[in-house]
């Protein structure tokens, strides 16, 4: 009988495990359906995720409310023998051993309200499903489809907002709710103990900005491709540094009998352990990108698009659980994986397996991603350790709103100084607008709610996200008329010419003056590393750009042979992405034949540097090869090797 019951109890968990996972999977059906009908009828005052939200707020509410208790047999054990947990229990019953696993602290005043309902507990998912499983495709996706055009455009400015813009957030938020936690003791509404390094976790949880809500808008608007470039750079940058400063703030361990009292030794070395952990991450995640596009280049892969694919995924998933491994953070790891993907391996994969990789990608990204949403709104019922502090909560708000003011005007003030384009109040208004949270704030908050802290950061970070999701997103739309940013440009390309001919353009003029200036002031971080990558790295990892055998040392030759394509030499020209890289450039009529360059100037030559008939020095060929993958409105016709190419003339 005893046997059985085991047999029908272990049916039961199994059906219960198969209706918990089809409740998510009919959250996101519908979830999808909605999305259509709102595009359909051009809704723009709520996002899918915030639609995904809602929706898991009312199955929330019918498993909280509408299922019975299914079990009422936990009993409370006595151990005060032992002075620390055990992650695994053997006990005793009647001869027979059962094995039980640590769920996590319970307070004493809960002691006789532990959740009874099976149900409610298969719909609470264990937090490294999110970080192992739900993250790395979300993370990896923006990497993989950054638009670096106008990304490198505002490199500066992006590495700014991300980098000082999240640790001065961080810590501002983390200060202002010190004074909140203070005067939650003093009016007796702090029932447990809050340190000021739970208060510094929670100013680098908060930082996290996730607009995809507002990105969204903005791809269904077009609006104005530098804003869409700044918020975009920001938060994929912003969440990694968000999660290194949260493990560096853990991390934080002075010596002496207070743990939590400021030490300049551990402060100095929490700020070794985010260098060191991000820039570990960085290269893990930049060698594995190599070495798949080596195994991608050297190999006959693209013969074979469903194996050439099924690599690719795996060697860019494993990137994320390599660095957790190694003691890293994956997240920083899977993001420059993805863009070191992009900017190599995509060139070596076959036809069909780039379509195949950018769409499993995306996919991956929209399902990730809309679980993620779904899942909060139901936990906001199913989470058995919630607590609400209004005190808390108001002083969060307050704290998050002077976080980002203090984040977004003195960094754009200072950034203003050397930009010739500059970052106007409307934008920066709008940036500031654009601060929402989202699946990296509720992922790094629920990853450890075990302490009396940690659960009302989790609550609070939860409402947060709730309200900047729908308030702030959903008011997107009548910002930006507010504003007067302009709306109807392609965040992809430049603004389309005004006329449909063709022109050849002599370099000379106020539009090549423009083009010049444009070139100078957006790539000048870029082109401190693009030579070498141009002549050497793209190369030796890609079917693209030039032959070692031009650019590496006559001695060099045996190497420069073994390490170039054969499709190198069969087209010299740099192989192009489909999504055109970086900024627009090229100023003259080129026709490129064989190993001879000539421009509309006159000017003919091997690929280095000369200078035309008209006095005017010629690029050589990593300059022309830069301007070629910097320029985004060429039209280029190419026939029996014969490259030409006919810019047109843009106004901005």
């Amino acid at each position: 009988m005893e046997e059985l019951a085991t047999e029908k109890e272990a049916e039961e968990s199994h059906r219960q495990d198969s209706v918990s996972l089809l409740t998510f999977i009919l959250l996101l059906t519908l979830t999808i359906l909605t999305i259509w009908l709102f595009k359909h009828r051009r809704v723009r005052f709520l996002h899918e995720t915030g639609l995904a939200m809602i929706y898991g707020l009312i199955v929330g509410v019918i498993l909280r409310y509408g299922t019975p208790s299914t079990s009422g047999h936990d009993k409370p054990f006595s151990c005060s023998q032992e002075d620390r947990p055990f992650t695994t229990l053997l006990v005793n019953v009647s001869g027979k051993f059962f094995e039980y696993t640590l769920k996590g602290e319970i307070s004493p005043g809960k002691i006789h309200n532990v959740e009874q309902n099976d149900m409610l507990r298969k719909v609470t998912f264990d937090p490294e499903v999110f970080f192992n499983i739900l993250l790395p495709p979300i993370i990896f996706h923006a990497g993989y489809s950054l638009k670096k055009r106008h990304f490198f455009r505002n490199l500066g400015s992006i590495l700014a907002y991300a980098f000082l813009g999240t640790a001065v957030s961080c810590f501002i938020i983390g200060n202002l709710m010190y004074g909140v936690v203070k005067l939650m003791k003093l009016v007796g509404q702090l029932s447990d103990k809050f340190y000021y390094t739970d208060c510094l976790l929670f100013g680098a949880i908060i930082s996290a900005t996730d607009p995809v809500t507002v990105l969204a808008i903005f791809n269904e608007l077009h609006a104005d491709v530098d804003l869409y470039a700044l918020l975009f750079g920001e938060s994929v940058l912003n969440d990694a540094v968000a999660i290194v400063l949260s493990s560096s703030i853990v991390a934080y361990q002075p010596t002496g009998e207070n743990t939590h009292a400021f030490d300049a030794a551990a402060f100095f070395k929490s700020v070794g352990v985010f260098l060191g952990i991000f820039s570990g991450s960085f290269m893990m995640g930049a060698v594995t990108g190599v070495v798949t596009a080596l195994v991608t280049k050297f190999t006959k892969l693209h013969c074979f698009p469903l194996l050439e694919t099924a690599l690719f995924f795996l060697m860019s998933w494993s990137t994320f659980l390599l660095a957790e491994a190694c003691g890293f953070t994956g997240v920083v790891a899977v993001l420059f994986c993805g863009i070191t993907q992009a900017h190599y391996t995509y060139n070596n994969l076959s036809v069909e397996s780039r379509s195949r990789t950018k769409q499993l990608f995306e996919v991956l990204h929209f399902l990730a991603e809309n679980f993620i949403f779904s899942y909060m709104g139901l936990a906001l019922f199913t989470f058995q350790k919630h607590i609400f502090s209004p005190v808390f909560i108001i002083g969060a708000f307050i704290a998050i709103f002077l976080g980002r003011a203090a984040h977004i005007y003195p960094l754009s003030f200072l950034l203003n100084l050397g930009r010739r384009h500059k970052i106007s109040w409307n934008f920066q208004h709008m940036m500031m607008f654009s601060g929402l949270r989202g699946a990296m704030a509720f992922a790094l908050a629920i990853r450890d709610t075990a302490t009396y802290s940690h659960q009302m950061m989790f609550s609070t970070t939860l409402l947060i996200v709730f309200f900047t999701v729908w308030i702030v997103g959903g008011g997107t739309t009548p910002m930006l008329s507010w504003l007067n940013i302009r709306v109807g440009v392609d965040p992809d390309q430049d603004p389309p010419p005004t006329n449909d001919s063709f022109q050849v353009l002599q370099g000379d003029g106020p539009d090549s003056e423009r083009r010049n200036r444009t070139k100078q002031e957006s790539a000048w971080l870029f082109r401190l590393w693009y030579s070498f990558d141009h002549n050497y790295l793209k190369p030796i990892l890609t079917h693209s750009g030039p032959p070692l055998t031009t650019t590496l040392p006559s001695w060099c030759g045996l190497i420069a042979r073994c390490l170039t394509s054969p499709q190198v030499y069969d087209n010299q020209e740099q192989l192009r992405e489909e999504d055109s890289d970086f900024i627009l450039n090229d100023g003259d009529l080129t026709v490129t034949y064989g190993d001879t360059t000539i421009t509309a100037n006159g000017s003919s030559g091997p690929h280095t540097a000369t200078t035309s008939l008209d006095g005017r020095r010629t690029k050589s060929s990593s300059e022309e090869a830069l301007e070629r993958d910097l320029g985004a409105a060429d039209h280029e016709v190419t026939s029996r090797g014969t490259r030409l190419v006919f810019p047109l003339e843009d106004n901005a």
